[in-house]
């Protein structure tokens, strides 16, 4: 696997796959959690979600979990593509406020590492797409805190009309960028 640190959003990688290629077709290491510990990105793996989406154009996101409540997550698409998006929204991260957007597909084999306490959203760019997300932690109820993907304080440019997007992502706030910068890590 190939990584390359994304400067927009401190610790975000974009993984790229290194295939080997004979007569019956590629092999590829899709994970390994010593090469993610040798770039300094969390390693461990405790859920596995799946995403599935019908129709093109529609969006996940943004969440996160709230401190204490740690999670990396390592996005990859298993069928169609994505436009996948991490927003620094950690105060007193040398990027806060800023944004990276990521086109991965099943074809390209590439995936996005985000560090804890980022932001995440993903628009499908096709019908029937199929997103796999490993995270570094388990889902503890009330842990969750979302942010409105077509909020204006990040500047969001996606790449298709949104299609569909649940009510719950829809009603999050609008976020003051000020306040949250001054708010104290867990606070």
């Amino acid at each position: 696997m190939r990584f390359t640190p994304l400067p927009e959003v401190e610790g975000v990688h974009l993984v790229e796959l290194e295939p080997f290629a004979d007569e019956r077709g590629t092999f590829s290491r899709a994970f390994a959690a010593e090469e993610f510990e040798a770039h300094g990105l969390e390693p461990a793996v405790v859920h596995a979600n799946l995403s599935t989406n019908r129709k093109a154009g529609t969006l996940r996101g943004l969440h996160r979990t709230k401190p204490p409540h740690a999670e990396a997550k390592f996005v990859r698409v298993i069928a169609g593509s994505i436009v996948d998006v991490a927003v620094d929204v950690r105060p007193g991260s040398p990027t806060f406020g800023q944004s990276v957007m990521v086109e991965l597909s099943a074809a390209a084999g590439n995936a996005l590492y985000l560090p804890p306490y980022v932001a995440h959203a993903f628009q499908t760019l096709e019908d029937d797409t199929s997103a796999l997300y490993l995270c570094s932690s388990g889902y503890v109820p009330g842990s969750e805190e979302g942010f409105r993907h077509d909020d204006p304080a990040f500047g969001l440019r996606w790449p298709r009309e949104v299609s569909v997007v649940s009510a719950k992502d829809a009603a999050w706030p609008l976020v003051d960028l000020d306040a949250l910068a001054s708010t104290p890590v867990g606070g």
